[in-house]
């Protein structure tokens, strides 16, 4: 990048770097921090070094995208899901129930604050989320 010129980046965090939110729903005011996984202390931890970096020299333009759940792919399979790969969170499994590849699809935890104790998520479209980049 130095060897460019290029000062700007945008840097696709996580919402993982709030670890178990203070209050819901997160908003950036909700510390961070307090990560819960490895996963979420390398998107804090970088997330601090582009801060550092943009302090240091103001000419940097740091844009940090905090998003939740990323999901589905484009239509010509250029970016988003591998249907062939290894799942790595909750939309292909039900992808998979859907087309009747799996019988059913667990769901765990059952002591949230909800009306049936479940979970809830909030998820983002690749396609989306590519525009926004």
């Amino acid at each position: 990048m130095r060897k460019h010129g290029v000062k700007s980046i945008i840097f696709s965090s996580s919402a993982t770097v709030y670890g178990n939110p203070a209050f819901v729903p997160i908003t950036e005011e909700c510390p961070k921090g307090q990560c819960t996984n490895p996963y979420g202390w390398t998107k804090s931890m970088l997330e601090q070094i582009l801060t550092d970096i943009q302090k240091a020299d103001p000419e940097w333009n740091v844009i940090l995208l905090r998003y939740f759940n990323p999901i589905g792919a484009h239509k010509s399979g250029t970016i988003g899901e591998n249907p062939n790969g290894i799942p790595n969170n909750l939309m292909p499994y039900i992808t998979q129930v859907a087309v009747g590849k799996l019988k059913e699809l667990g769901v765990f935890g059952d002591d949230y604050d909800t009306p049936d104790g479940t979970g809830v998520r909030d998820y983002i479209h690749v396609v989306d989320l590519a525009k926004v980049m």
